[in-house]
């Protein structure tokens, strides 16, 4: 009765109200028609993913248990009905604190608390929901090793546990931040609070419409085509015995770049994505970059999926999300390796002859080898989702983990290797020749541009192919600025993206031109990049049509800036961009804000100092950089207010604070080179020290080699002078391999 009533309301204001666009039902409206899809979606961990606190959804225990960290007891208790916490507050003190709405179920739970202005902040200790076999049943840390104080950003009162920002879009259904930058409060909002029916399958209500309507409707009045007809077909080829799609590859992209607006480790420029949008005209997603990725693409940091899956084969062959998952229930279609068998033949590839391993031994899975697991806050395991063929040849070149010796931890890598390659006569190939590329690229040896051009020309994925071409700017060449304005003209959006970013190295008279087209580009985050890279040109040197479309772009990159400005990254970029604009009461007004945001946001001190510097306000500058001293104790604040006493001729204080630079942080080869040459013009002997024990860190650093051959040839030493001059030559060009 209950759902005839819902179906009832749904199809009456369908029929009366008026929508310039379609709108939310909510899941109960869909459990109407849908119901065996709705069963398979109650207990899910989309159905799980946010609740309101209360006897039924809370796991954790709440009667009175302690839990004790780095000296700091918190408490966990009941008090007239209501989740209790008694923790350390914002300044530090115990405080009794209200838990509001529970956080995901299994394998932990966190529970949130409601601040004032509208801010909602997630607890860092979470009740470990595992069974007592398995390891859980109790409160944990997520920062189980560090001592976080309240002025930290990693403290459960700070920005990078708010949900606002960095939860909320993920966890609820057609959620709206709703910040108010002036006032500095949310008003944030959603349709339904968890993960439901119309975050996958868009708003309902046009849906509701055809089901009464006689006329046939795109995709049955939905913005994304979900249906089981347009699912993957797959078969056996008789003669390879490998599987075939049937359908087209293309058409699973849509419904994979649904899944990357949550599975994805990505920026967020805006919260009106609706399933059927092309992703990156509402989100940024992150590259193969260090701090997230191993060199080979391997998963580092939390990930979310996405990233891993474009890498692999199976996402160039057309496999989606729900070739293996049910997307309702989000299990697995079959248990542990069958859910592989669906599609690879058991009989070729469930064989010691394949594996090499004995029958039904744990070293025997499909998923153990070709999805190694990292765990990931504390208790939850996560798969590697690149499908990569197991590398422990590569794993000390690259300094990586390998999925063998996951297994057998009392082995070395060079170990399984050798025992690979008994087996098969040869060390394998996988598709992992971009990591030594992207290693040299981030050390700067003097192979990188070399390996870069051979990624470049290989069949690597995109998104490796992307990773390595926003590097070329750091070697300046008619060559590679060639190819960045080559790569423009690329059907990839991220390409057209790096691309852009690699240009932003080049003088803007060579690559203006070029650019200016992509303000056209379909893709937003691509006219964003655009945006930041043509703000600099003045007005007066286009055409009134070009100006306005430059206009246009920048304030929709503004607009993005806006959205994300309650975190000090936008605010510092909104500040460069005022600042380009000639709007210099604005950009300080921006710095100001992202210094009471996040005070030991480091960029915030250097950008907010070359901006005072700018406008000739050096003493403000340099008690800017003083006082980032003291919140930070930062190398690049050192080397900053070094290059200030340098300028303003107190070379003393200024060789001192460049040498504290160079010696906090040996691995920045930049720091190592302005301090050598500024030791350089009295003692050139010591230059040379400092730049050579430099170059074996950073072999190809471009800067490093020239002022070598410099010092050499001051001197008197032109065999070592030419042989650095020759090595810097010699990087500025790719040299194809034979």
């Amino acid at each position: 009765m209950m759902n005839l009533f819902f179906l009832l309301i749904a199809l009456f204001f369908g029929s009366t109200a008026s929508y310039a666009t379609p709108h939310y039902v909510g899941e109960q409206v869909c459990k109407s028609c849908h119901l065996k899809e709705h069963k398979q979606w109650q207990g899910s961990h989309h159905d799980l993913a946010m609740q309101e606190a209360n006897k039924k959804t809370v796991l954790g225990d709440f009667n009175n248990a302690k839990f004790t960290k780095l000296g700091v007891t918190s408490s966990f208790f009941r008090r007239d009905g209501r989740f209790m916490v008694n923790t350390d507050g914002a300044d530090n003190s115990l405080q009794d604190f209200e838990i509001s709405y529970t956080f995901g179920v299994y394998p932990l739970q966190q529970y949130m608390v409601k601040f004032p202005q509208g801010k909602i902040q997630v607890l860092d200790i979470a009740w470990d929901s595992r069974t007592k076999e398995q390891g859980g049943q109790h409160w944990f840390s997520l920062h189980p090793n560090e001592s976080i104080k309240a002025d930290d950003v990693l403290h459960w009162t700070g920005p990078n546990l708010n949900w606002n920002y960095m939860c909320a879009d993920c966890h609820s259904t057609n959620l709206k931040k709703n910040y108010n930058a002036a006032t500095q409060t949310y008003n944030t909002q959603w349709d339904e609070i968890n993960v439901s029916c119309e975050a996958c399958h868009g708003p309902a209500s046009a849906h509701l419409d055809w089901t009464k309507a006689s006329e046939n409707t795109k995709h049955k009045g939905f913005t994304i085509d979900l249906s089981s007809a347009t699912q993957n077909h797959w078969q056996i080829n008789g003669q390879t015995h490998k599987p075939e799609l049937l359908s087209d590859p293309a058409a699973g992209k849509q419904k994979i770049e649904l899944c990357a607006k949550c599975h994805s480790r990505r920026s967020q420029l805006d919260d009106d994505f609706v399933p059927g949008d092309n992703f990156r005209d509402h989100y940024l997603p992150s590259l193969l970059t260090d701090a997230l990725y191993y060199p080979d693409g391997k998963i580092k940091d939390e990930v979310y999926v996405y990233g891993s899956f474009v890498q692999s084969k199976m996402y160039q062959a057309g496999v989606t999300c729900s070739d293996c998952h049910n997307p309702h229930s989000l299990e697995r279609k079959a248990t542990g390796d069958k859910v592989c068998a669906q599609c690879h033949l058991e009989t070729n590839y469930a064989s010691s002859k394949h594996h090499f391993h004995q029958q039904d031994s744990e070293g025997a899975s499909c998923i153990a080898c070709h999805m190694p697991a990292k765990t990931y806050m504390g208790v939850d395991e996560r798969n590697d989702h690149s499908f990569r063929i197991p590398r422990p040849d590569l794993a000390e070149q690259l300094d990586m983990p390998d999925a063998c010796t996951n297994c057998h931890k009392d082995k070395k890598s060079p170990w399984a290797a050798d025992a690979i390659k008994k087996w098969l006569g040869k060390s394998p190939q996988g598709h992992q020749k971009f990591g030594a590329a992207l290693q040299a690229l981030d050390k700067q040896d003097e192979q990188a541009l070399n390996l870069a051009y051979g990624v470049l020309l290989d069949e690597a994925p995109s998104i490796a192919k992307a990773s390595v071409l926003g590097y070329l700017g750091e070697y300046p060449s008619r060559q590679t600025l060639m190819t960045a304005l080559q790569m423009l003209r690329s059907k990839d959006a991220d390409m057209r993206r790096q691309a852009l970013v690699a240009l932003q190295s080049f003088p803007l008279q060579h690559t203006v031109a070029q650019i200016f087209p992509l303000l056209n580009d379909p893709v937003k985050s691509v006219r964003q990049e655009v945006a930041r890279t043509l703000v600099a040109v003045p007005s007066g040197a286009m055409e009134k049509q070009q100006a306005d479309l430059l206009a246009k772009v920048i304030e929709e990159y503004r607009q993005s800036l806006l959205f994300s400005a309650d975190r000090p990254e936008s605010q510092v970029a909104l500040a460069q961009l005022y600042s380009q604009q000639g709007q210099g009461e604005k950009a300080e007004a921006a710095f100001k804000q992202a210094l009471v945001l996040q005070p030991k946001f480091i960029p915030i001190y250097i950008n907010y100092a070359d901006f005072l510097q700018q406008n000739h306000r050096e003493k403000e500058a340099f008690k800017l950089l003083k006082r980032g001293l003291k919140v930070t104790d930062d190398a690049v604040i050192y080397h900053a207010l070094g290059l200030w006493y340098v300028r303003h001729q107190d070379k003393a204080k200024g060789m001192e604070k460049l040498q504290q630079a160079a010696q906090k942080d040996l691995d920045n080869a930049r720091f190592q080179y302005v301090y050598a040459v500024a030791l350089g013009e009295k003692q050139p002997k010591q230059a040379i020290a400092i730049l050579e024990a430099s170059l074996q860190r950073h072999s190809g650093h471009i800067e490093t080699l020239g002022a070598l051959a410099s010092y050499y040839h001051q001197l008197g030493d032109e065999f070592n002078a030419s042989r650095y001059q020759k090595k810097a030559q010699a990087m500025m060009q790719y040299t194809p391999a034979k």
